[in-house]
């Protein structure tokens, strides 16, 4: 019998609205140009996190070009996603030199929060509905 010495620390679990979002080709963006799609990104970013800020939503993690925020409130997820998919289309308008498409997955689900990140099904089911939809689009769930 092996012992680690250390119990798991006890999970949060809660129902919220899983946000998922992530850049549309962003590995060919990255191969294409790296310094100006990372001042585009960067750009954008400040953007979507303010929105989400703003639809009393939290990011929970990021990971280069992806995003994952909670919301207590589906209504709030489902705003934030359409505010932000504006807001990068103008954003497309007046840069279009660097286009940049994001692909939104929204999931009502069970979550479990560790050191603030959220895992488990929602999650899962937010990232995967992301994947379903093409740059500018939104994808819910029933």
């Amino acid at each position: 019998m092996v012992e680690f010495g250390m119990e798991a620390p006890e999970l949060e679990r809660r129902l919220v609205a899983i946000l998922a979002a992530d850049v549309e080709g962003y590995s060919r963006l990255m191969h294409d140009d790296e310094e100006a799609t990372m001042a585009a990104l960067s750009s954008r970013r400040l953007v979507i996190d303010d929105l989400i800020a703003e639809h009393r939503g939290r990011i929970a993690n990021t990971a280069g070009d992806s995003v994952l925020a909670e919301f207590a409130s589906v209504l709030d997820a489902v705003t934030c996603a359409v505010e932000i998919q504006k807001a990068m289309a103008e954003a497309n308008e007046t840069a279009p030199d660097r286009p940049m498409r994001l692909r939104i997955g929204v999931n009502a689900g069970d979550i479990m929060v560790k050191e603030g990140d959220i895992f488990g099904d929602g999650v899962n089911v937010a990232a995967r509905l992301e994947g379903l939809v093409k740059g500018g689009e939104i994808c819910v769930s029933r």
